[in-house]
Protein backbone atom coordinates (compact mmCIF):
# COMPACT_ATOMS: atom_id res chain seq x y z
CA UNK A 1 0.00 0.00 0.00
CA UNK A 2 1.35 3.42 -0.98
CA UNK A 3 1.59 6.45 1.21
CA UNK A 4 -1.68 8.40 1.76
CA UNK A 5 -0.30 11.47 -0.07
CA UNK A 6 -0.07 9.49 -3.31
CA UNK A 7 -3.69 8.43 -3.04
CA UNK A 8 -4.81 11.91 -2.01
CA UNK A 9 -3.20 13.34 -5.15
CA UNK A 10 -4.92 10.68 -7.25
CA UNK A 11 -8.28 11.53 -5.68
CA UNK A 12 -7.61 15.25 -6.19
CA UNK A 13 -7.58 14.53 -9.94
CA UNK A 14 -5.03 17.13 -10.97
CA UNK A 15 -5.72 16.47 -14.67
CA UNK A 16 -9.20 17.93 -14.10
CA UNK A 17 -7.58 21.29 -13.38
CA UNK A 18 -7.73 21.75 -17.15
CA UNK A 19 -11.39 22.73 -16.70
CA UNK A 20 -10.31 25.74 -14.66
CA UNK A 21 -8.65 27.29 -17.69
CA UNK A 22 -12.12 28.74 -18.32
CA UNK A 23 -11.01 31.34 -15.74
CA UNK A 24 -8.66 32.70 -18.44
CA UNK A 25 -11.53 33.28 -20.90
CA UNK A 26 -12.28 36.81 -19.70
CA UNK A 27 -8.57 37.68 -19.74
CA UNK A 28 -8.06 36.43 -23.30
CA UNK A 29 -11.23 37.75 -24.92
CA UNK A 30 -10.99 41.14 -23.20
CA UNK A 31 -7.60 41.72 -24.82
CA UNK A 32 -5.82 41.84 -21.42
CA UNK A 33 -3.61 38.79 -21.92
CA UNK A 34 -0.39 40.83 -22.08
CA UNK A 35 -1.22 43.06 -19.11
CA UNK A 36 1.14 41.49 -16.58
CA UNK A 37 -0.83 42.30 -13.44
CA UNK A 38 -4.04 40.87 -14.89
CA UNK A 39 -2.22 37.78 -16.12
CA UNK A 40 -0.72 37.15 -12.66
CA UNK A 41 -4.08 37.69 -10.94
CA UNK A 42 -5.77 35.24 -13.27
CA UNK A 43 -3.00 32.66 -12.84
CA UNK A 44 -3.34 32.95 -9.06
CA UNK A 45 -7.11 32.60 -9.39
CA UNK A 46 -6.63 29.49 -11.51
CA UNK A 47 -4.48 27.87 -8.82
CA UNK A 48 -6.88 28.79 -6.00
CA UNK A 49 -9.92 27.55 -7.92
CA UNK A 50 -8.06 24.34 -8.68
CA UNK A 51 -7.49 23.69 -4.98
CA UNK A 52 -11.24 24.08 -4.46
CA UNK A 53 -12.12 21.73 -7.32
CA UNK A 54 -9.77 19.08 -5.94
CA UNK A 55 -11.46 19.42 -2.55
CA UNK A 56 -14.83 18.86 -4.23
CA UNK A 57 -13.60 15.83 -6.18
CA UNK A 58 -12.38 14.18 -2.99
CA UNK A 59 -15.63 14.99 -1.18
CA UNK A 60 -17.63 13.64 -4.11
CA UNK A 61 -15.63 10.39 -4.05
CA UNK A 62 -16.48 9.99 -0.36
CA UNK A 63 -20.18 10.55 -1.10
CA UNK A 64 -20.10 8.04 -3.99
CA UNK A 65 -17.79 5.43 -2.49
CA UNK A 66 -20.32 2.59 -2.40
CA UNK A 67 -21.64 3.25 -5.90
CA UNK A 68 -18.15 3.66 -7.33
CA UNK A 69 -17.31 0.13 -6.14
CA UNK A 70 -19.78 -1.12 -8.78
CA UNK A 71 -18.19 0.86 -11.63
CA UNK A 72 -15.60 -0.98 -13.80
CA UNK A 73 -13.24 2.03 -13.86
CA UNK A 74 -14.11 4.12 -10.80
CA UNK A 75 -13.73 1.09 -8.54
CA UNK A 76 -9.97 1.41 -9.06
CA UNK A 77 -9.88 4.85 -7.45
CA UNK A 78 -8.16 5.14 -4.02
CA UNK A 79 -11.36 5.41 -1.96
CA UNK A 80 -13.55 2.64 -3.44
CA UNK A 81 -10.52 0.35 -3.74
CA UNK A 82 -9.82 0.79 -0.02
CA UNK A 83 -6.38 2.34 -0.48
CA UNK A 84 -7.48 5.63 1.07
CA UNK A 85 -9.44 5.93 4.32
CA UNK A 86 -12.61 8.02 4.36
CA UNK A 87 -11.40 10.02 7.38
CA UNK A 88 -8.11 10.86 5.65
CA UNK A 89 -9.94 11.90 2.49
CA UNK A 90 -12.34 14.19 4.38
CA UNK A 91 -9.46 15.87 6.22
CA UNK A 92 -7.62 16.41 2.94
CA UNK A 93 -10.78 17.82 1.32
CA UNK A 94 -11.35 20.23 4.24
CA UNK A 95 -7.72 21.44 4.18
CA UNK A 96 -7.84 22.08 0.43
CA UNK A 97 -11.18 23.91 0.63
CA UNK A 98 -10.09 26.04 3.59
CA UNK A 99 -6.78 26.90 1.91
CA UNK A 100 -8.61 27.93 -1.26
CA UNK A 101 -11.02 30.15 0.67
CA UNK A 102 -8.29 31.87 2.71
CA UNK A 103 -6.20 32.52 -0.40
CA UNK A 104 -9.22 33.76 -2.35
CA UNK A 105 -10.10 36.40 0.25
CA UNK A 106 -6.50 37.61 0.23
CA UNK A 107 -6.68 37.93 -3.56
CA UNK A 108 -10.11 39.45 -4.26
CA UNK A 109 -13.30 39.53 -2.16
CA UNK A 110 -15.67 39.24 -5.13
CA UNK A 111 -13.68 36.31 -6.47
CA UNK A 112 -13.89 34.70 -3.02
CA UNK A 113 -17.69 34.95 -2.93
CA UNK A 114 -17.92 33.30 -6.35
CA UNK A 115 -15.66 30.52 -5.08
CA UNK A 116 -17.89 30.07 -2.02
CA UNK A 117 -20.89 29.79 -4.33
CA UNK A 118 -19.05 27.19 -6.42
CA UNK A 119 -18.21 25.11 -3.35
CA UNK A 120 -21.74 25.27 -1.95
CA UNK A 121 -23.35 24.33 -5.28
CA UNK A 122 -21.02 21.37 -5.69
CA UNK A 123 -21.60 20.12 -2.16
CA UNK A 124 -25.34 20.09 -2.87
CA UNK A 125 -24.60 18.44 -6.21
CA UNK A 126 -22.61 15.65 -4.54
CA UNK A 127 -25.26 15.05 -1.89
CA UNK A 128 -28.51 15.52 -3.81
CA UNK A 129 -28.64 17.33 -7.16
CA UNK A 130 -26.73 14.60 -9.03
CA UNK A 131 -29.84 12.42 -8.66
CA UNK A 132 -32.10 14.96 -10.42
CA UNK A 133 -32.49 14.35 -14.13
CA UNK A 134 -31.39 17.24 -16.41
CA UNK A 135 -30.66 19.46 -13.38
CA UNK A 136 -27.59 17.34 -12.69
CA UNK A 137 -25.99 18.39 -15.98
CA UNK A 138 -27.26 21.98 -15.72
CA UNK A 139 -25.55 22.28 -12.32
CA UNK A 140 -22.27 21.17 -13.87
CA UNK A 141 -22.74 23.85 -16.54
CA UNK A 142 -23.32 26.43 -13.81
CA UNK A 143 -19.87 25.60 -12.43
CA UNK A 144 -18.27 26.59 -15.73
CA UNK A 145 -20.19 29.87 -15.78
CA UNK A 146 -18.92 30.64 -12.28
CA UNK A 147 -15.39 30.08 -13.55
CA UNK A 148 -15.99 32.68 -16.26
CA UNK A 149 -17.34 35.20 -13.75
CA UNK A 150 -14.48 34.49 -11.34
CA UNK A 151 -11.91 35.31 -14.01
CA UNK A 152 -13.73 38.50 -15.01
CA UNK A 153 -14.02 39.72 -11.42
CA UNK A 154 -10.31 39.21 -10.84
CA UNK A 155 -9.37 41.70 -13.57
CA UNK A 156 -12.49 43.91 -13.31
CA UNK A 157 -13.80 43.45 -16.84
CA UNK A 158 -17.44 42.93 -17.89
CA UNK A 159 -18.55 39.47 -18.90
CA UNK A 160 -19.84 39.10 -22.45
CA UNK A 161 -23.35 37.62 -22.59
CA UNK A 162 -22.25 35.71 -25.68
CA UNK A 163 -19.37 34.16 -23.75
CA UNK A 164 -21.77 33.02 -21.03
CA UNK A 165 -24.18 31.50 -23.56
CA UNK A 166 -21.39 29.67 -25.39
CA UNK A 167 -19.99 28.35 -22.10
CA UNK A 168 -23.37 27.07 -20.90
CA UNK A 169 -24.09 25.29 -24.18
CA UNK A 170 -20.62 23.76 -24.44
CA UNK A 171 -20.82 22.51 -20.84
CA UNK A 172 -24.26 21.00 -21.51
CA UNK A 173 -22.91 19.31 -24.64
CA UNK A 174 -20.05 17.73 -22.69
CA UNK A 175 -22.30 16.86 -19.74
CA UNK A 176 -25.00 15.10 -21.76
CA UNK A 177 -22.31 13.32 -23.79
CA UNK A 178 -20.78 12.09 -20.54
CA UNK A 179 -24.15 10.76 -19.36
CA UNK A 180 -24.57 8.93 -22.66
CA UNK A 181 -21.14 7.32 -22.35
CA UNK A 182 -21.90 6.22 -18.78
CA UNK A 183 -25.22 4.77 -19.87
CA UNK A 184 -23.67 2.76 -22.71
CA UNK A 185 -20.71 1.59 -20.61
CA UNK A 186 -22.73 0.39 -17.62
CA UNK A 187 -25.72 -0.90 -19.62
CA UNK A 188 -28.16 -2.73 -17.30
CA UNK A 189 -26.34 -1.70 -14.10
CA UNK A 190 -26.34 2.02 -14.97
CA UNK A 191 -29.01 3.09 -12.46
CA UNK A 192 -27.30 1.03 -9.76
CA UNK A 193 -24.13 3.08 -10.08
CA UNK A 194 -25.82 6.44 -10.63
CA UNK A 195 -29.56 6.56 -9.95
CA UNK A 196 -30.17 9.46 -12.33
CA UNK A 197 -29.06 7.30 -15.27
CA UNK A 198 -32.29 5.37 -14.86
CA UNK A 199 -34.12 8.50 -16.06
CA UNK A 200 -32.00 8.82 -19.20
CA UNK A 201 -31.88 6.76 -22.38
CA UNK A 202 -29.48 6.97 -25.34
CA UNK A 203 -32.30 8.26 -27.56
CA UNK A 204 -33.34 10.95 -25.06
CA UNK A 205 -29.73 12.05 -24.59
CA UNK A 206 -29.11 12.09 -28.35
CA UNK A 207 -32.01 14.51 -28.75
CA UNK A 208 -30.63 16.88 -26.11
CA UNK A 209 -27.09 16.55 -27.48
CA UNK A 210 -28.41 17.42 -30.94
CA UNK A 211 -30.07 20.57 -29.61
CA UNK A 212 -27.05 21.85 -27.66
CA UNK A 213 -24.63 20.90 -30.45
CA UNK A 214 -26.43 23.07 -33.00
CA UNK A 215 -26.95 25.83 -30.46
CA UNK A 216 -23.27 25.83 -29.41
CA UNK A 217 -21.98 26.20 -32.96
CA UNK A 218 -24.56 28.84 -33.87
CA UNK A 219 -23.97 30.85 -30.68
CA UNK A 220 -20.22 30.88 -31.21
CA UNK A 221 -20.64 31.90 -34.85
CA UNK A 222 -22.96 34.76 -33.86
CA UNK A 223 -20.55 35.79 -31.09
CA UNK A 224 -17.68 36.15 -33.57
CA UNK A 225 -19.64 38.57 -35.79
CA UNK A 226 -21.65 40.40 -33.12
CA UNK A 227 -21.32 44.17 -33.00
CA UNK A 228 -20.07 43.99 -29.42
CA UNK A 229 -17.26 41.57 -30.34
CA UNK A 230 -16.20 43.46 -33.45
CA UNK A 231 -16.07 46.77 -31.56
CA UNK A 232 -14.17 45.26 -28.62
CA UNK A 233 -11.60 43.39 -30.70
CA UNK A 234 -11.41 45.83 -33.60
CA UNK A 235 -11.81 43.03 -36.14
CA UNK A 236 -14.45 40.71 -37.58
CA UNK A 237 -11.91 38.01 -38.46
CA UNK A 238 -12.79 35.85 -35.45
CA UNK A 239 -15.37 34.20 -37.74
CA UNK A 240 -12.48 32.28 -39.30
CA UNK A 241 -12.08 30.26 -36.08
CA UNK A 242 -15.55 28.70 -36.52
CA UNK A 243 -14.19 25.72 -38.57
CA UNK A 244 -12.06 24.70 -35.57
CA UNK A 245 -15.13 24.76 -33.33
CA UNK A 246 -17.10 22.72 -35.87
CA UNK A 247 -14.36 20.11 -36.17
CA UNK A 248 -13.94 19.93 -32.39
CA UNK A 249 -17.66 19.29 -31.85
CA UNK A 250 -17.84 16.72 -34.67
CA UNK A 251 -14.67 14.94 -33.53
CA UNK A 252 -15.97 14.69 -29.98
CA UNK A 253 -19.27 13.26 -31.22
CA UNK A 254 -17.25 10.71 -33.21
CA UNK A 255 -15.36 9.71 -30.06
CA UNK A 256 -18.60 9.35 -28.07
CA UNK A 257 -20.51 7.36 -30.68
CA UNK A 258 -17.79 5.36 -32.44
CA UNK A 259 -15.01 5.00 -29.86
CA UNK A 260 -17.36 4.89 -26.84
CA UNK A 261 -15.34 7.42 -24.87
CA UNK A 262 -16.64 10.56 -23.25
CA UNK A 263 -17.21 9.31 -19.72
CA UNK A 264 -14.30 11.56 -18.78
CA UNK A 265 -14.35 14.58 -21.14
CA UNK A 266 -11.02 15.94 -19.92
CA UNK A 267 -9.12 12.71 -20.61
CA UNK A 268 -10.99 12.23 -23.89
CA UNK A 269 -9.75 15.61 -25.10
CA UNK A 270 -6.20 15.23 -23.79
CA UNK A 271 -5.72 11.71 -25.16
CA UNK A 272 -7.18 12.23 -28.64
CA UNK A 273 -4.38 13.71 -30.75
CA UNK A 274 -6.56 15.14 -33.58
CA UNK A 275 -8.84 16.83 -31.03
CA UNK A 276 -5.89 18.17 -29.06
CA UNK A 277 -4.20 19.53 -32.19
CA UNK A 278 -7.47 21.18 -33.23
CA UNK A 279 -7.78 22.82 -29.81
CA UNK A 280 -4.22 24.16 -30.02
CA UNK A 281 -4.83 25.49 -33.53
CA UNK A 282 -8.03 27.22 -32.36
CA UNK A 283 -6.13 28.87 -29.50
CA UNK A 284 -3.32 30.01 -31.79
CA UNK A 285 -5.65 31.34 -34.49
CA UNK A 286 -7.89 33.14 -31.98
CA UNK A 287 -4.81 34.61 -30.28
CA UNK A 288 -3.40 35.92 -33.56
CA UNK A 289 -6.73 37.46 -34.57
CA UNK A 290 -7.33 39.11 -31.19
CA UNK A 291 -3.82 40.38 -30.47
CA UNK A 292 -1.94 40.77 -33.76
CA UNK A 293 -3.23 44.22 -34.65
Amino acid sequence: MGIPLTYILQSARLHQWVKNFFIFAALIFSGHLFILNDLLLTAAGFFIFSLATSAIYIFNDVADIEKDKLHPEKSKRPLPSGNLKISTALIASAILALSALLLSFSLNFNFAFVLIGYIIINIFYSLYIKSLVILDVMTIAAGFVLRIYAGALLISVPVSEWLIICTILLALFLGFSKRRSELVLLENSANTHRSVLGHYSPQFLDQMIGIVTASTVMSYALYTISEETVLKLGTNNLIYTVPFVLYGIFRYLYLVHKKEVGGNPTLAILKDIPLLINLILWIISAGIIIYWR
